[in-house]
């Protein structure tokens, strides 16, 4: 890469941030080690990086580095933190917290170009991988081997899996098989100064201090994951895909608190409402979902066959107790496919509603579903906007997709003002401020509403353990400013002040 990285003649922000020669210093190095691959320093390309799934937060950074394995990514950041640049973690930037916007400029480390699986151990069921490679590609490589990757995120033919690292993220399918940390057997990582943290060994239980349990969910803030170490299971004898269909959306919501109370648990429970169904059959992720319904809810049981034809019957006779006026089973491994893929492209089909999505991911008691996504409701009346809903019913995992305009800085306002009041309705009902999205930007400061002062300060020295400069991730997780300046102050757009 030349050293005229630029567009035109007028400075970067790289360069206003460091002075025109140590920019260009900065650029040189790294691609001596990197390539001309490794590094994205023009404006134009930087736009590509300026926010995560949430665009409602935008800021590009001042310079991207690509690693290609562990000891090049050591290197660059070795190389960020002795000109000070900040750093920010990112994999394939699917993320709906902000979590990978870089609000302070820095310098984005991207994982996008690790994407080898280094090792798939059958006997052992684990695979060793890099922390770019895509979620749904670990399961492909490994399903002749009779063996899967549980964590599925709505996003899993994009998302990558230190990705799903860094936030814990969920999916359909951890109702039953748990989230992301429940999964991992060991990392690397490395920290800010480019020291490399080797727990790679996979342990059922390891012992002295649980570093790789503290890692998992700590998105970015602590390290940058390289390297994963990961848990396979056995791919169920038989899955059987159903699809509930329901006249009213509080039924299919007391329906699963009827499920669960009876130990009829699925591997899967998805609710979807009208407007969903309505946005998904109308898109290229056709399913078949019934336009007449108010809600349908899709569910998956696994196990021998014996089991789950016993599971199927007994479900059948609680989804019709609760309102469920049909319940389809898919006949073909195709059908179930596109049952599940209306599921998984039920975001991206939102777009036929609005050209902006804004999703939040609350957690509340599966008692309490239908009282409080009626809640939400009708916060999304009194504002004036369009509501969506289409959740992780099982565990109680709300995913309230609010459509909006993001040229119309009045509905923007509005968007930031229901997104508060929603968190603070869960919260109030004994819910949590995130099931598997991370906190981010987005609810940051959410944490002065769940701990006090004194707990937030005890996680920010476990925080200044790892980094005591707060290079890695800034902004993201923990809360800027003191909880009592915080508790006063109307929603606004993270970075608007940063404390």
């Amino acid at each position: 890469m030349p050293r005229d990285h630029r567009s035109g003649s007028a400075r970067t922000p790289l360069e206003t941030s460091l002075s025109v020669e140590r920019a260009a210093r900065l650029v040189d190095d790294l691609v001596a080690f990197l390539g001309p691959a490794g590094v994205v320093a023009d404006r134009e390309r930087l736009s590509t990086y300026e926010s995560d799934g949430l665009a409602l937060f935008r800021q590009a950074p001042w310079l991207v580095v690509l690693p290609r394995d562990t000891a090049q990514a050591s290197r660059a950041m070795a190389r960020l933190w002795a000109d000070g640049l900040a750093i920010v973690p990112r994999g394939a930037g699917t993320g709906l917290s902000g979590g990978a916007t870089a609000v302070r400029g820095g310098a984005v480390l991207s994982t996008a170009r690790m994407r080898d699986l280094l090792e798939l151990d059958v006997e052992n069921r684990f695979a060793r991988v890099q922390a770019g490679l895509v979620n749904a590609h670990l399961s492909k490589a490994c399903a002749g081997h009779g063996l899967f990757y549980a964590p599925d995120p709505s996003s899993q033919q994009a998302c990558t899996l230190g990705g799903n690292f860094a936030n814990n993220s969920g999916g359909p399918h951890c109702f039953k098989y748990g989230s992301t940390v429940r999964h991992v057997l060991g990392v690397v990582a490395v920290d800010a100064r480019g020291d490399v943290l080797d727990l790679s060994e996979p342990r059922l239980d390891p012992l002295g201090l649980d570093l790789v349990g503290v890692l998992t969910g700590s998105e970015g803030t602590l390290v940058l994951a390289t390297e994963l170490t990961l848990r396979l299971l056995p791919t169920p004898e038989r899955t059987e895909t159903l699809l509930a269909v329901f006249g009213k959306l509080g039924q299919a919501c007391d329906a699963v608190s009827d499920l669960i109370a009876r130990n009829l648990e699925p591997s899967a429970i998805e609710i979807l409402d009208r407007l969903t169904i309505e946005a998904v059959e109308a898109s290229v992720y056709r399913a078949g979902y019934p336009l007449d319904a108010d809600a349908v809810m899709l569910l998956d049981v696994e196990g021998s066959t014996a089991e789950v034809d016993e599971i199927v019957e007994e479900l059948e006779a609680v989804l019709h107790a609760n309102g469920g006026r049909e319940l389809r089973r898919a006949s073909t491994a195709l059908e179930r496919k596109r049952l599940w893929a209306g599921r998984k492209g039920a975001f991206g089909a939102m777009g036929r509603v609005a050209p902006d999505l804004y999703v939040t991911d609350a957690v509340v008691p599966r008692t309490r579903l239908a009282e409080l996504v009626a809640g939400t409701a009708e916060i999304c009346r009194e504002l004036g906007l369009k509501l969506a809903n289409v959740f992780h019913a099982g565990d109680g995992n709300l995913h309230p997709n609010i459509c909006y305009d993001g040229r119309d800085a009045n509905e923007v306002a509005r968007v930031l003002e229901a997104g508060h009041r929603i968190q603070e309705l869960c919260l109030a009902a004994g819910g949590a401020l995130s099931g598997e999205h991370g906190l981010g930007l987005e609810k940051r400061d959410g944490m002065c509403a769940l701990y006090n002062q004194a707990d937030l300060d005890a996680m920010g020295k476990l925080r200044d353990a790892f980094d005591p400069e707060r290079r890695m991730n800034p902004d993201k997780l923990l809360p800027t400013r003191p909880c009592m300046e915080l508790r006063t102050a109307p929603p606004t757009l993270p970075g608007e002040d940063r404390g």
